[in-house]
């Protein structure tokens, strides 16, 4: 393939833009040397590059593309809703439409606020959680990647840089499927802890019970139970992944699929949490959510068609059907090649990751960049196996033999060293204290 085009704009991106990208799981230290710089189009699963090479895609908008790029009927009813007007001085009505389109699936949920990303959305859980508690410190667990771009988060990373250090102390973390963990902070923080902010799972599944208690250790200490579902909303149940697993948060937050790949996330939970950011009580106020944007017209129009898509047509459903069809072909191609233990196919059929380990059987970056590479030379685009409700039969067949391809390098290369295959250097974790 040819990346002359996306060569040369990368480097006037850099020129403009810090890191080159607005989000840094899109930047360029995120992917080999070969390997599309920009993108101008897509439709469905496939999206074509400023070389005009054509790719599979299974990052699928940062997983914010449930359904496929340019889904027509989500388009029209955005399209629709914007000759209307697309954000008023007084609440649309397509507000509440909205609202109360997502409290019909939500179960447990009764107001609802609406925002344009994730990290508004949970940073307005974590100040209403201390709004109600009247407590300062926030336990998240330390095993899921991202929550916020706000410091309460950010200042837990390595790219803590910018954040005071009493900010980034107010955070603590505790790991999945430890329950004692999280238990041990209540009990050397007596009092103290507002919330407990974690997802529900993400490759990993709860064990032993692990979720219900979370939710039963919160309510004995008073700390409200927020649930990022970002990425599990719309992806493991169409009510979230609350309903999968049988919990109640006090919070919880949503987006990505939400809207199809339109910007729109949203805040939900007990009305009297929630209604501290509201007009009708005697306490003292809360600046919950206040953002321009937040309900534009055309997001919340995008929002309700997805949803209802989501309801009449088994979305889901389809999701884990090729998502387990995608896992059992790389499986068979892992087997055999004799891979078993250093290339791994993980998570939950809608929503796969995978592994890459070296010959010493360790978590690789140099072998990650290498099956990118060889994945990409073959016309597929999978930082992740995410799939979509436009990932056909004839998508997963050509997935799979490309994969396979690539595996039959990846095995060479544990042979002779990944240095002899890899062109350029390997991709980082975005999450380092340097370059």
């Amino acid at each position: 393939m040819n990346f002359e085009t996306s060569a040369r704009m990368q480097k006037q991106a850099h020129s403009l833009i810090p890191g080159g990208a607005h989000t840094y799981a899109k930047g360029d230290d995120q992917y080999p040397v070969l390997a599309p710089g920009f993108l101008t189009r897509g439709q469905g699963c496939h999206v074509w590059d400023v070389d005009d090479n054509e790719f599979i895609e299974y990052g699928m908008g940062l997983r914010a593309v449930t359904l496929g790029h340019g889904y027509q009927p989500v388009i029209e009813a955005a399209y629709r809703q914007m000759v209307l007007g697309s954000n008023f001085t007084r609440p649309a009505t397509i507000e509440l439409d909205c609202a109360e389109e997502f409290l019909n699936l939500v179960e447990g949920s009764d107001m609802i606020k609406f925002a344009k990303d994730g990290s508004d959305a949970t940073t307005a859980a974590v100040r209403l959680s201390r709004a109600y508690t009247g407590r300062d410190l926030i336990a998240r667990c330390a095993d899921h990647p991202f929550f916020s771009v706000d410091d309460w988060f950010v200042g837990n990373t390595p790219m803590s840089a910018g954040i005071p250090t009493v900010v980034q102390a107010l955070t603590l973390q505790f790991r999945y499927n430890d329950i004692d963990s999280l238990r041990l902070l209540f009990e050397q923080n007596p009092g103290r802890i507002a919330c407990v902010i974690m997802e529900a799972a993400t490759a990993i599944e709860p064990e032993s019970n692990f979720l219900r208690s979370v939710q039963t250790l919160c309510r004995k200490e008073g700390a409200i139970f927020v649930l990022d579902e970002m990425i599990t909303g719309f992806r493991w149940h169409i009510g979230g992944a609350q309903k999968v697993y049988g919990i109640q948060p006090d919070l919880s937050t949503f987006g990505k699929g939400m809207g199809n790949g339109f910007a729109v996330s949203a805040l939900a939970g007990r009305k009297e949490i929630m209604e501290l950011g509201g007009l009708h009580h005697d306490k003292e106020r809360v600046f919950l959510l206040s953002t321009t944007h937040g309900a534009e017209n055309h997001s919340l129009a995008a929002a309700i068609k997805t949803m209802q898509i989501y309801r009449d047509n088994g979305v889901i459903d389809y999701l884990c059907t090729q998502g387990e069809k995608l896992r059992t072909g790389i499986n068979r191609a892992i087997e055999s090649l004799g891979l078993n233990g250093y290339f791994e196919v993980l998570g939950r059929p809608s929503n796969l990751i995978y592994a890459t380990y070296d010959q010493s059987r360790r978590p690789s970056q140099a072998f990650r960049s290498l099956f990118l590479q060889e994945t990409i030379r073959r016309g597929l685009l999978m930082p992740s196996l995410v799939v979509s409700f436009s990932h056909a039969d004839t998508d997963i067949d050509r997935t799979i033999d490309g994969v396979g391809e690539a595996l039959r390098v990846y095995r060479k290369a544990l042979e002779d060293g990944v240095e002899k295959y890899l062109v350029g250097r390997p991709v980082k974790p975005v999450f380092r204290k340097f370059n």
